[in-house]
């Protein structure tokens, strides 16, 4: 299988906003198993800006382009060395590639990034990719990583995108309210988004509404695509292999043309 693999960054980050090494520890295992096993995997990977928190404290008065850039440039060295060195202990290299919207608007650039990940993929490099900030203006940026690695999964025509983020999946109202429920399949052409309104899942730009979005638009161009807690162990795995003991929600695909 081909899957892409997105991480918010409240998967592998603490309370504090520093880093989870023992989080992002636990996923490089999983991906290097899945890698193993055959499957093209590509990690879509949010956290950058969270990284240079922890190491750059800027005056209050820096205006947000600004602090966003300062900080994804710091950060983005230290998500990129951590995971580095994470996959390098199993024995696994990676390849750090960071895009802008542009990218996606040039088919140019569209040729290139596919023919980049499938010579990854040809000498059996994991490919790590994140949004390049540093050059993103606000008008120029993905709504989040969702949208980023919805792109990638229709680009490279992938088998399954799974989202990590840091709820169960989809429910039937806000997750905090006990009578909500979870949604455990979304079959092509329904609607949901009556349930989601306003909801969000961590601190990013994203929330449950933009998921949804990115979920339908994946699914209708024929890639399956699952919702799952990341904050949960195994749940990668069980998202790969449909474990119906894990909540989750899953996208059924429309059929892709032959």
């Amino acid at each position: 299988m081909r899957i892409i693999v997105k991480i918010g960054s409240n998967v592998i980050t603490r309370a504090d906003g520093r880093l989870s090494l023992a989080r992002m520890a636990a996923l490089a295992d999983e991906v290097t198993a899945l890698h193993e096993q055959g499957h093209q995997v590509v990690v879509v990977t949010s956290g950058a800006v969270a990284a240079g928190k922890a190491q750059v404290t800027l005056p209050k008065t820096v205006e947000p382009v600004a602090r966003r850039q300062v900080l994804s440039s710091v950060g983005q060295t230290v998500l990129i060395d951590t995971y580095r060195a994470l996959f390098a202990a199993n024995g696994l290299n990676i390849g750090q590639i960071l895009v802008t919207k542009n990218d996606f608007s040039s088919s140019e650039h569209t040729t290139n990034m596919r023919q980049c990940l499938r010579a990854l993929f040809a000498y059996g490099i994991l490919p790590v990719v994140n949004e390049n900030d540093t050059v993103s203006v606000e008008s120029l940026m993905f709504t989040d990583n969702d949208e980023l690695a919805g792109l990638l999964a229709t680009l490279l025509e992938a088998d399954l995108l799974v989202i990590l983020s840091s709820v169960d999946g989809l429910y039937t109202g806000d997750p905090a309210d006990p009578e909500a429920k979870l949604i455990r399949e979304v079959a092509p052409g329904e609607d949901w988004t009556h349930c989601v309104a306003g909801v969000k899942t961590s601190s990013g730009r994203g929330g449950m509404g933009t998921k949804l979005a990115v979920a339908g638009r994946v699914a209708e161009a024929g890639v399956a695509v699952t919702l799952v807690n990341g904050l949960r162990a195994g749940a990668l795995t069980a998202a790969v292999l449909r474990d119906t003991n894990v909540p989750m929600t899953s996208f059924l695909p429309t059929k892709r043309a032959k």
